[in-house]
């Protein structure tokens, strides 16, 4: 999992070898070994966190609604595409490959920029995320302490950074064990108090009053939101690169896809309903939001002292959140400077293959955003503005790889592709214009301020939110006019980094 950025880049999957390298002749036959639970549960893995659903909380009722958009226009769509991708370009794999194939260098470079860069602004909220667990573990009024956030959000960025300079397996180490006791395990007692919290007969926060209570007002300032389910929903095009590892790709694919978004959809769904229910809709905070409707549960039900045990599980999944797409992207990113699209500056690295000089512009990035946290009118705005600017660059990138799969539908149409979307050109055709219909609507609410977050003066907000996701996005361009095949890695480096993917 730590190996591989699940918001569309390989980094380190088996076989896969860069072409035009020496390295490439080498090539590894995967055994075909997952079935249709197998592929389920990869997505799964690499989707779940429980970080987002304060934010689709202030819908109540209605985030019913906007979790089937999301599964429509975002979830079905990149689990099929990238299925189909991966599977014909398995032995390189990753978005770069994909648009790169379908589109040239220039396409792919912005595709791999977009992927790392949303990275870049991700970082601060996540990290938001992990001290204000932290703070209910100590002392719960601190999570909306800016001095103590920011502390504690540059320890733990620069503890972890730190700690991927040893490499994918240590990275992997903390990503597993942390996301099963800090998503898995807390999701499951969400659902189970909410659950209790409904048959005891407890007041909600947010009354069901009949199937109306399922739409939520269909403005666009209080749509906003809907850019932040599909960040929540971003990695579902995980399993798609171990499609060449699949027994029965044709049919396990459809299938895995269908269970991997029933079981997340179901967990999104009751775990936000849950906050819902119990955190009135003007008092959820969207870092720390998860926390309070632990402790409103626990409280109520005379059990408060569990507050701080699963602050401390939160907390972990919180890094293990941040080290995942921490070292993934990265190492993708590395890769692609290796290729020439991007200046040797990026192609730095420790004996373990390590991106060590990546791992160091990021950090020093990402803290520059953090910085947001100690400006902005309330925590939450800070938070929100670095979520929408995310998936501003989030979605460039996945609508790149939705034009990728119906071009090379096209340019390559006898391509071995052990999955192929259903339906032939038309079906690929109805399911990528899905895609990017559900992108091109959350890209354009992103520039909306929401409703329920003060976020100051609004031609301001939408006009930084324009400046910001310009600078970040047109990097790639620019470095494109100055590329230089000096650029590339030499032979005896990519040898060595083939070497240690074969054996990761």
């Amino acid at each position: 999992m730590a190996t591989t950025s699940s918001r569309g880049v390989a980094a380190g999957e088996p076989g896969k070898a860069l072409s035009g390298h020496p390295a490439a002749a080498r090539k590894v036959r995967p055994k075909r070994v997952l079935g249709m639970t197998s592929l389920a549960m990869i997505d799964v893995a690499a989707v779940i966190s429980l970080r987002n659903l304060p934010t689709v909380a202030e819908y109540g009722w209605g985030s019913i609604f906007i979790f089937g958009l999301a599964l429509v226009g975002f979830m079905i769509p990149i689990s099929f595409a990238a299925a189909e991708l991966a599977s014909g370009w398995a032995e390189t794999g990753g978005v770069y490959v994909w648009v790169r194939e379908a589109f040239g260098n220039k396409s792919g470079a912005v595709a791999i920029w977009a992927d790392w860069a949303e990275n870049l602004v991700w970082y601060p909220t996540v990290l938001s995320f992990i001290a204000a667990s932290l703070a209910y573990l100590l002392v719960p009024a601190w999570a909306n302490n800016r001095a103590w956030l920011f502390i504690v959000m540059m320890v733990v960025f620069w503890g972890t950074t730190l700690a991927n300079f040893f490499g994918v397996r240590a990275s992997a180490r903390i990503s597993t064990w942390g996301t099963v006791l800090g998503s898995v395990v807390p999701g499951i007692v969400l659902i189970g108090l909410g659950i209790g919290w409904l048959a005891s007969g407890h007041t909600l926060a947010a009354p069901y009053h009949g199937a109306h209570s399922l739409m939520p007002a269909l403005s666009l300032s209080n749509l906003v939101f809907f850019s932040g389910v599909l960040l929540a929903f971003a990695g579902m095009e995980m399993a798609g690169f171990h499609a060449r590892e699949a027994k029965n790709p044709k049919k396990d694919f459809p299938k895995a896809t269908l269970l991997a978004c029933l079981l997340l959809v179901g967990l999104y769904v009751l775990g936000t309903l849950a906050i819902a229910v119990v955190v009135p809709q003007h008092k959820i905070e969207l870092n720390s939001g998860l926390l309070q409707a632990f402790q409103v549960f626990f409280n109520r039900f005379g059990v408060g002292w569990l507050t701080r045990p699963m602050s401390l599980l939160i907390f972990a999944g919180g890094i293990a959140l941040l080290s995942t797409w921490m070292y993934g992207p990265a190492r993708g990113f590395m890769r692609a400077s290796f290729e020439g699209d991007f200046p040797k500056v990026f192609q730095g690295h420790n004996s373990k293959l390590a991106p060590t000089s990546v791992l160091w512009i990021q950090a020093g990035i990402g803290t520059l955003f953090a910085l947001l946290f100690l400006f902005e009118p309330t925590i939450s705005a800070s938070y929100w503005i670095l979520s929408a600017l995310t998936t501003q660059l989030l979605v460039i990138m996945y609508v790149l790889m939705f034009a990728a799969v119906i071009r090379l539908r096209y340019t390559q149409p006898d391509r071995p592709r052990p999955y192929k979307i259903p339906g032939g050109k038309i079906g690929v055709w109805i399911m990528a214009g899905l895609g990017v219909a559900g992108c091109v609507f959350a890209f354009y609410v992103g520039f909306v301020p929401p409703s329920q977050i003060t976020t100051g003066n609004h031609t301001l907000y939408i006009t930084l939110m324009i400046l910001f996701t310009a600078v970040l996005a047109l990097p790639p361009i620019i470095i494109s006019w100055f590329r230089r095949d000096s650029w590339k890695a030499d032979a005896q480096t990519m040898a060595a980094v083939q070497a240690s993917e074969d054996e990761e």
